[in-house]
């Protein structure tokens, strides 16, 4: 059963990502670890869930699951009715690269090139035209306001705004979920309130399922509901 700290308030919505039976197992040295154990959870269209938990509880290794990185050892991942994990490697890209956003605590933005350039990456995997694209970065920039640094490198840009341009790349592609990984654990308190106004207002603009992992209790609290994880099971 979820250990839910806020009332849902999204209604009767939609259920977009439904959860069963979940398991991920590794082996290390011979010995089988159990990280991820009997997780059953479902997702409403458009909610926002913080997933807290102590260090090594799975929290991660969940993200990636969900967020089709890493396959299951056993249980279902359903999207909008279709078991994920049914196709192949190829189409699991393609579904990622149209569906899901991914934002990390560290930003992973290509070090040679300009915000613009970075933020185009996804859609140039899809094969959209290079006019769409550059608009569709332009216009994803200026919403996270950064439209004075599209053509400024990483190098060039503070924790913040590197932040908001890998923000932008994971909602170009108007992606149905949004999954971030402890968003803000590297930046100082101030920059932290910001990043977390923009995803309230990116999830509220796109009504986009919003799903991240924290330790920040503010960021937590503003939330639609808090999952637990303890010990690989949401508890």
């Amino acid at each position: 059963m979820t250990d839910i700290s806020k009332q849902d308030n999204t209604g009767n919505g939609k259920k977009i990502i439904q959860i069963e039976n979940l398991y991920k197992d590794y082996v290390l040295n011979g010995k089988t670890i159990n990280v991820l154990q009997n997780i059953d959870v479902e997702f409403i269209e458009g909610e926002k869930v913080a997933i807290t938990g102590k260090s090594g509880a799975g929290k991660s290794t969940f993200m990636h699951v969900l967020g089709t990185l890493d396959r299951p050892t056993k249980g279902n991942v359903t999207f909008e009715g279709c078991n994920v994990f049914e196709k192949n490697n190829k189409q699991l890209a393609t579904y990622r690269n149209n569906t899901i956003g991914f934002v990390f605590q560290f930003h992973y933005l290509l070090p040679d090139f300009t915000a613009i350039e970075n933020v185009e990456i996804p859609m140039k995997i899809a094969g959209l035209s290079q006019a769409e694209t550059r608009q569709r970065a332009t216009d994803i920039l200026e919403q996270v306001e950064l439209g004075h640094r599209l053509n400024h490198k990483p190098g060039e840009l503070s924790g913040g705004e590197q932040q908001r341009v890998a923000i932008a790349r994971a909602l170009v592609m108007n992606p149905k979920i949004l999954l971030a990984d402890e968003p803000t654990g590297n930046l100082d308190a101030q920059t932290s309130a910001g990043i977390h106004d923009l995803l309230e207002n990116l999830n509220t603009v796109y009504n986009t399922t919003l799903i991240v992992v924290t330790h920040n209790a503010g960021l937590a609290e503003r939330m639609d509901r808090t999952l637990t994880m303890v010990n690989g099971t949401i508890s």
